[in-house]
């Protein structure tokens, strides 16, 4: 623990907690100041003026990051016959139909994203108690239910990131690594930022993007400066 917070203390070492970085010198400063041994995960968290409560008021999405996020992956699919052999060349991980629900069933979760054909959704359906709360269920909002199996795995492989506000009216996504350049790193940043400004709910009433920080898996969170957004 004292480590920890040494550690800590030592990146919060010339950062103005109160400043409002662009998102270039956000990234700069988060990059200067990864000193641990594996590559961390770059973050965006946006506070938005919504209440999910309210059907009208609830952000969801998909965006396409232009650098990928720098994880691998997992991709489950739930399809028959042709589009299962589609998903498997398209570099699924796991495909399946009854007998990947029963695999879900008994615990076996071993993927980050889950896509599936609308055929199957009788099946997928079942398991909504336990892909619901994970945010894994498919949503052809999101592209997860679909016919195109080979265009959602090659995406979801890609660096396609879902994002969903959550109670607190937070929404927050992986925009890289460290590792990556610093100009990967911003249009990445600048592309999940701007996907959640379009996705501006009808309900929301008021100033909807309120605060935006950026951090590092363990460095400081660095406010950035909204007034350039349009929001």
């Amino acid at each position: 623990m004292a480590k920890t917070a040494k550690r800590m203390q030592k990146a919060l070492d010339g950062i103005d907690r109160e400043k409002l970085y662009s998102v270039e010198e956000a990234v700069a400063e988060l990059k200067a100041r990864s000193k641990v041994k594996f590559d961390e995960t770059i973050e965006v968290a946006m506070n938005l003026g919504v209440d999910p409560r309210h059907a009208d008021q609830m952000v969801r999405g998909v965006v396409s990051l232009p650098h990928g996020t720098g994880k691998t992956m997992r991709v489950a699919v739930f399809a028959r016959d042709a589009k299962a052999e589609e998903a498997k060349a398209a570099g699924a991980d796991i495909v399946g139909a009854e007998d990947l629900m029963e695999d879900i069933q008994k615990g076996n979760m071993d993927f980050d994203r889950v896509i599936a054909t609308p055929d199957m959704m009788a099946v997928v359906g079942r398991l909504g108690k336990v892909l619901g709360p994970k945010g894994l269920m498919p949503n052809p909002k999101l592209g997860t239910v679909t016919p195109d199996v080979k265009g959602a795995v090659e995406a979801a492989k890609a660096g396609q990131v879902e994002y969903r506000v959550e109670k607190a009216g937070i929404v927050h996504g992986g925009v890289g690594k460290a590792s990556f350049d610093e100009a990967q790193i911003v249009e990445n940043a600048k592309a999940f930022i701007g996907a959640v400004v379009k996705a501006k709910p009808t309900g929301a009433k008021g100033t909807y993007v309120k605060k935006i920080a950026m951090s590092s898996s363990m460095g400081p969170g660095l406010k950035i400066d909204t007034s350039a957004i349009d929001a």
